[in-house]
């Protein structure tokens, strides 16, 4: 390590230390946070890449630079049974990060003062690793995933984000504002946040600066930890989707998906995506992952985290999309709810809906943007997988049990026309994740 990135890791550390970061209360609960648990639930990420359904049972999950442990606390939460290993280097940080899993009853967890390049010393292989707006901060973001990648078990997955260039590009140009005026020579505090606030607030609000990055936000009850974490945010820097995919083909890892991937949809910026100019529908047919992404964020830079997912390459399972499956493959099937709609508010809404056969928009338990509606049919099949599990065929058999009438003929619906109805439900459950497929054959 150069005495340059000695002292910026030093600065970086002396940062969270004056002010440990997330600033969340001790008492503050992801329990109803349903985006948030889905995210950190391994079972989606594992689920994504390999159509399977695993156990978090005994898993173990590290939380690489993990503040204050609010993000530890969510994976203890999402995952019942897995072991959590806290990493930081701040060392106030992993003291608040111990008293909140100990506050909120997770005692299968453990948290060292380590920097990421030191992780070997833990003595660890990783089902997952879960390192969440801390790989921007690094010099060489490959070399950070290469340390990542040696604690990551052959068929373990990285949670891990960088910061947009793009979308990000005026707070960069505020950090260097304000490192030209010296603010971010030592640890900034007090006195270098109320200058910045006095600076912006001296400035016309026409100025582009200031249009575009002074908020209610900035002057809010959080100012402080939101200046600091944008403004006065030592080593923070911005990466493009190339900048990723280099890294991780130096790392020698294979990205498994974006994590918010519906919203890096390209298609979905064109007004008919079904009518395209040919030479742009050809050349969109044949862009690669990396180009489509790429594209997209010169076209529409919004998003702020390049979040995704990866592992070591070519350990995904083959498998045939559950889109292109065949009868007998779903007839040999297991359909599974989603572990984090198992909620008693959703039963209780759930079976509102199927009782009075109402139609009702379930986007406060959305796993993406888009708003999401629910008919009395298709709530009905969440409502039969809630215990547990079942088969396709036990599907049909408690459907015809539940539902015996056709409602077209007035006569007893028929097994078949019960399962190619269930088909076409599960997959439109299937396509906004709130279950998932299992085939055995």
């Amino acid at each position: 390590m150069t005495n340059s990135t000695s002292d910026l890791w030093d600065k970086i550390r002396q940062q969270f230390d004056t002010l440990p970061y997330p600033n969340d209360p001790l008492d503050k609960s992801p329990q109803d946070d349903v985006n948030s648990l889905y995210i950190h639930n391994i079972i989606t990420s594992y689920y994504l890449r390999n159509q399977k359904v695993i156990d978090t049972k005994d898993k173990v999950i590290l939380d690489a630079g993990c503040g204050t442990g609010y993000k530890s606390l969510i994976l203890a939460k999402a995952n019942p049974g897995a072991k959590i290993v806290g990493v930081d280097i701040s060392q106030e940080s992993v003291k608040l990060a111990r008293q909140r899993l100990e506050y909120h009853g997770f005692d299968n967890a453990e948290f060292h003062v380590l920097s990421i390049y030191d992780l070997d010393k833990l003595n660890y292989q990783f089902d997952y690793i879960n390192c969440d707006e801390v790989l921007y901060l690094f010099p060489d973001i490959s070399v950070a995933l290469q340390a990542l990648k040696t604690v990551l078990k052959p068929e373990g997955i990285i949670r891990t984000n960088l910061h947009s260039s793009f979308q990000r590009f005026d707070y960069f140009r505020a950090q260097k504002l304000f490192t030209m005026m010296g603010l971010m020579d030592s640890n900034p505090e007090d006195l270098e946040i109320d200058i910045v606030v006095d600076f912006m607030t001296a400035l016309k609000d026409n100025v582009d600066l200031k249009d575009k990055t002074w908020d209610s936000y900035s002057q809010g009850e959080a100012r402080k930890e939101h200046i600091l974490m944008n403004f006065l945010f030592q080593g923070d820097k911005g990466y493009t989707i190339n900048d990723m995919f280099s890294a991780l083909r130096s790392a020698d890892l294979e990205l498994i998906k974006m994590r918010n991937w519906r919203a890096w949809d390209l298609m979905n910026l064109f007004k008919a995506p079904d009518n395209l100019p040919a030479f742009l529908a050809m050349g969109l047919l044949e862009i690669s992952t990396e180009d489509s992404l790429h594209l997209f964020e010169l076209l529409h830079p919004v998003h702020r985290l390049l979040d995704f997912w990866c592992g070591h390459p070519q350990a995904a399972h083959l498998f045939v999309p559950v889109s292109e499956w065949s009868d007998s493959e779903w007839e040999n099937a297991t359909v599974h709810l989603h572990p984090e709609l198992k909620t008693p508010d959703f039963k209780t809404e759930v079976i509102a809906c199927v009782s009075e056969g109402k139609t009702f928009p379930i986007r406060k338990y959305a796993f993406s943007e888009e708003v999401v509606y629910v008919d009395s049919s298709t709530a009905l099949c969440l409502l039969l997988l809630f215990e547990k599990p079942l088969s396709m065929m036990s599907l049909v058999e408690y459907w015809q049990a539940f539902r015996p009438i056709d409602p077209c003929t007035g006569q007893l619906i028929d097994k078949l026309k019960v399962f190619h109805l269930l088909q076409k439900l599960l997959l439109v459950l299937h396509d906004f994740d709130y279950i998932m497929l299992d085939s055995s054959s």
